[in-house]
C-alpha cells in the first residue's frame, strides 16, 4: 500500500481527568493478594504502568469520541461538506447496534453522501480505519475523511478486580491470565486524513503495511454480557507472555514488508510510535527492529494500555510536545490480539493537534518522560 496523495492533516485527542495508580488497584486486591501471599508493587513492576485513566462511568464512547472529532476538525479547518468517510474504530461502543459511528457523524454535522460505520478488530481498529480512508482518498473516491475512537477502561478494571476477589481457588499462574487486564486503561483520538490538495501540512503519508498471523487468535479473548447499552461486565483473559512472543514476531515479519513498501531503512526512521501496551514489550519491539529507544515516544507508563486509542493518542502527544520534527520520517507501529499487524509510514512537517485533557507536566514542557 503506496500513497501519493494522502496526508495526515491532523489529530484530536481526550484524556480522562481521573487518574488511578497500580498501587490503588493492589490496595483493591488486598483479598486476593493477602490470599496469595502476593507482593505489594507486583503490578507495576511486571507491565511499567504506573497509572492509568478513567472516564466517568456513566460517559459512553460516543459522547467522547465526538468531542475527539471536533478538536481535530478544529485543529484542520477542512470543510466538513469536504469529509466523505467517518469511521469510528474503537473496541468500545455505545451500542452492538446501530454503529456508534452514526451518532458522531451526526453531531459533526457531516454530509449525508459521507461513508459511515464502525470498524473492530482489537488494538488496531483506528490505524485499520485510517488505511482505509487513505485508499478512498487515494483513489479519488473521497477529498477527506475522519477516524475516531474512544477506549473506555474502567468496567473492564472493576469486573477483573471483583472476580478475582471472590475467586477463592485461583493459583498464582491462573491470576497470569488476569494481569493483562488490570492495564487497561482510557483515551480518545481522532485522525483527520485529506488529500494532499487540501492540506496545509504537508505530512505525507509513504506507505503502510499489514500482516495476519491468526494462527494465534487463541491467545488473548474479551466477552461480555451486554446489557442495552452495550456494557455489561466484561472479562479478558490473556496468554502474556505467549501473545508478546507472537506478537513481536508478527510485528518483525510486518517491518520487513513495511520497509520494502516505504522504501526505508531502520536508519531513515527519524520517530517511531510503537504499539502501547507494556515497556517491556516496546523496549523488547524496538530491540528486535532495531530502532532506538530514544527514537520511540511512550505513553503506557501514566496511561496504560488504551486499546485502538493506544497509538493514535501518542502520536497525537508526539506531534503536540515537538518529539516530532518537520522533515522527519514516522513510523507507526502496530499490533493486536489476533494477531494482527499494521505498520504506517508517514513522511512529517507540520503539526495540527487539538486537545483535550491535562498531561503530567514533564511532558507539557516537552518531555518524552521516556522510560524503562
Amino acid at each position: 500500500m503506496k500513497y501519493q496523495n494522502v496526508c495526515i492533516e491532523g489529530l484530536g485527542y481526550c484524556l480522562p481527568d481521573e487518574i488511578v495508580t497500580s498501587s490503588e488497584l493492589e490496595r483493591r486486591l488486598a483479598p486476593l493478594y493477602e490470599r496469595l501471599r502476593l507482593p505489594e508493587g507486583r503490578l507495576e513492576l511486571m507491565t511499567g504502568i504506573s497509572q492509568r485513566r478513567f472516564f466517568p462511568e456513566a460517559v459512553k464512547p460516543g459522547d467522547v469520541s465526538i468531542h475527539s472529532a471536533r478538536n481535530a476538525m478544529a485543529s484542520t479547518g477542512i470543510d466538513p461538506n469536504d469529509v466523505g468517510a467517518l469511521i469510528h474504530g474503537s473496541v468500545c461502543r455505545d451500542f452492538i447496534e446501530p454503529a456508534t459511528a452514526c451518532r458522531v457523524h451526526h453531531a459533526l454535522g457531516l454530509p449525508q453522501d459521507c461513508v459511515v460505520y464502525d470498524v473492530s478488530n482489537a488494538c488496531l481498529g483506528i490505524l485499520n480505519g485510517a488505511i482505509q480512508i487513505a485508499n478512498m482518498i487515494e483513489l479519488g473516491q473521497i477529498k477527506a475523511g475522519i477516524v475516531v475512537g474512544t477506549e473506555s477502561g474502567r468496567h473492564l478494571v472493576d469486573n477483573t478486580i471483583a472476580t478475582l476477589n471472590e475467586s477463592e481457588n485461583l493459583s498464582r499462574n491462573d491470576i497470569k491470565l488476569a494481569v493483562a487486564s488490570l492495564t487497561i486503561g482510557s483515551a480518545s483520538c481522532a485522525m483527520v486524513l485529506c488529500h494532499k490538495e487540501l492540506s496545509r501540512t504537508g505530512n505525507q503519508l509513504v506507505a503502510a503495511s499489514a500482516r495476519a498471523h491468526t494462527q494465534h487468535h487463541d491467545l488473548c479473548h474479551s466477552i461480555s454480557g451486554k446489557n442495552e447499552t452495550g456494557v455489561g461486565n466484561p472479562l479478558m483473559q490473556t496468554d502474556s507472555e505467549k501473545l508478546m512472543a507472537e506478537g513481536i514476531a508478527t510485528g518483525a515479519a510486518t517491518f520487513a514488508d513495511f520497509l520494502s513498501e516505504t522504501g526505508w531503512s531502520p536508519e531513515n526512521i527519524d520517530r517511531s510510535i510503537c504499539h502501547q501496551v507494556g515497556l517491556t514489550h516496546r523496549r523488547l519491539v524496538l530491540e528486535k527492529l532495531q530502532l532506538p529507544v530514544d527514537n520511540d515516544f511512550a505513553t503506557v507508563q501514566w496511561l496504560g494500555n488504551t486499546g485502538a486509542a493506544a497509538l493514535p493518542t501518542t502520536l497525537a502527544l508526539a506531534a503536540q510536545t515537538q518529539f516530532i520534527e518537520a522533515g522527519q520520517n514516522v513510523a507507526l507501529l502496530g499490533i493486536g490480539s489476533g494477531i494482527n499487524c499494521v505498520m504506517i509510514g508517514a513522511h512529517w512537517q507540520t503539526t495540527l493537534v487539538s486537545g483535550t485533557g491535562e498531561m503530567p507536566l514533564g511532558m507539557q514542557r516537552g518531555g518524552a518522560l521516556q522510560a524503562g
